[in-house]
Order: C-alpha cells, then structure tokens, then sequence
C-alpha cells in the first residue's frame, strides 16, 4: 500500500464517523499515532482539494463538498449550498442550534451542508439518514406530489413503528403529509433519544429542492419560543429561495 493515500483514506473515515461535528487536528493525528506537522501537511492537501472543511481556525474539520460529490454526482449540488451557506449562518447565530440542508437521494435524505451552534449540548445527526427517520425527509417527501408518493411507499414501502410510529397505513401516511405540505413545516419528536427536529421546504421554480432543518434536544424546545423557532426557519428558507432565481 502506498502510505500517504492510506494515512489520508484513515483520515476522511475519521472525519466521516461525525459529520456534524468538527474534529480536531489533534484528535485525528492521535487517533492514527501520526505526527501532527505530517498530520496537518496531508489535511492541508485534502482541505485545497475540498475533501475536508475546516471549521473557523480552532474549531476542528468537517466533509468537503468533493467527499459528497464522490457519493453521488447528482446529489451534491452547489448552486444549493452557495445559496444557504450565507442563510444557515444567520440563522444558526440568531438561535445557536445546529442547522442543516438535506436534500433527496433514493430512500435516503442525503445533508449537503450544516452550520454549527456553540451549546455545550448538540444533536448529531448522520449525513445520510432514511427518509421516514428525518423530519428533513419526511418534508422532502411530503413535497412530492401524490403519484409520486405512491411511487415511492411501492418502491421502498411503508414506515416501520421504530421510524414512525404514527403511521400504520398508506392513508395514514398521505394525511401526515398532506398536513406537513400545508404547513410547510414537519416536525419530528424522538422520544427515546428526547430530540426534536423541525424542517421547511426550500423551493426552486415552485419545486422542493432541499429542506432546512434544525434538531435540538427536546428540553430546549420546550422552553423556546416554537412559533419563533419555525418563523425564523421559513424566513431563512424563504431567503434561500430567493437566492436560487
């Protein structure tokens, strides 16, 4: 094996087991007993080629759009994150909670970009998840239109309780949605791990393109302002969309 592609495969796997949070240079050259100058030379390669991010200055390292694009072309869409990265910013500094852009891969709602709160206490969350186990999927899924929704409980069926516990049949699952489509807005409770995640659509020519979710734990919602929290949400969408003509 050649040592530095596999020192820099080492790397990017490490990075990959918490996308939402930045890791640190220190906790990947330990991890891999690599010296840390020869550590930060190989990273500084990977962050110049886009396949690392670096978070601010101290804060650690994140995927880059090129380890997306990697996984699927089509998934990674530039114009998407050039239009929320400025929003997401805002936004996350106006209510310090992790923010995140997902959009639709399959089964899978796939994250593209996400900022980063300052609590003690956050939520993390994969970069790929089932569409039924993400309120960012339940929303992407909701803006499909119905055939399309068929379409894709026959591809993939119907959620299992662990996902979503709510829904026991098709009809049951077309009302949630159709409530989530009026709204724009899903809202996602996971009791078991006590996190809750709100997500709203962001529109292209009338169309989801992506949705802008935030997941926090649940005390923390329940103490906020809820209807402030979705407000800022929509808002921050809306500006998104408005980028994207």
């Amino acid at each position: 094996m050649i040592q530095v592609i596999n020192r820099a495969l080492d790397i990017l796997e490490i990075v990959a087991e918490n996308p939402e949070k930045p890791t640190s240079l220190g906790e990947i050259a330990d991890t891999l007993g690599l010296n840390h100058g020869t550590c930060a030379n190989i990273m500084k390669t990977l962050v110049a080629r886009k396949y690392l991010e670096q978070v601010g200055t101290k804060k650690g390292y994140i995927l880059g759009s090129q380890s997306y694009a990697l996984t699927n072309n089509d998934a990674y869409r530039k114009d998407l994150v050039e239009a929320a990265k400025e929003e997401m910013e805002k936004l996350t500094a106006q209510i310090n909670e992790n923010c995140l852009l997902a959009i639709l891969n399959g089964d899978k709602r796939m994250v593209i970009h996400r900022t980063h709160a300052e609590q003690d206490l956050q939520v993390r969350t994969p970069l790929e998840k089932h569409v039924y186990d993400a309120a960012s999927g339940r929303m992407l899924l909701a803006m499909l239109s119905e055939t399309e929704i068929e379409r894709f409980v026959y591809k993939y069926g119907l959620p299992t309780s662990e996902s979503w516990k709510e829904v026991d049949s098709l009809e049951t699952l077309k009302n949630l949605l159709m409530q989530f489509r009026k709204e724009e807005c899903a809202l996602q409770v996971l009791y078991g791990r006590q996190v809750v995640g709100l997500a709203v659509p962001v529109l292209k020519n009338d169309k989801a393109v992506a949705s802008l979710s935030i997941y926090l734990p649940e005390y923390r919602y329940m103490i906020a302002d809820k209807s402030g929290l979705v407000f800022q949400l929509k808002a921050t969408a809306k500006r998104i969309t408005q980028r994207l003509k």
